[in-house]
């Protein structure tokens, strides 16, 4: 078995407010800036979903609302694979187009 490591470096102003976040791969030898992430990890024991959700202060509302809705529909990809459940997520699809539409990240075709 092998393992591999994520690092997530957050830099944070006086306020305690992040200023920059990179991550990398070490085994890639390449770092990456973002301006936001959202990480969810299940908890067994508590049977519960612990997340850390960050955003720059110069990532734009325009850019969060891009981010929010393609989190969402990832989500709902990988829900699919791992339940294979048509029926919820056809409901989801149904849903996340009409609410892309609705906040100006999708257009009508």
């Amino acid at each position: 078995m092998t393992s591999s490591e994520i690092k997530i470096k957050v830099t944070v102003d006086d306020n305690q407010l992040p200023h920059h976040i990179e991550w990398e791969v070490p085994d890639a030898k390449e770092k990456h800036d973002c301006k936001s992430m959202m990480l969810a990890l299940w908890d067994e024991k508590e049977n519960a979903t612990m997340r850390i959700d960050l955003w720059t202060k110069d990532m734009s509302i325009d850019e969060m609302k891009k981010f929010y809705h393609q989190n969402i529909s990832t989500l709902t990809d990988t829900y699919f694979r791992a339940t294979n459940d048509e029926n919820t997520v056809k409901e989801m699809r149904a849903f996340l187009s009409a609410l892309g539409k609705k906040m100006g990240v999708l257009v009508d075709e």
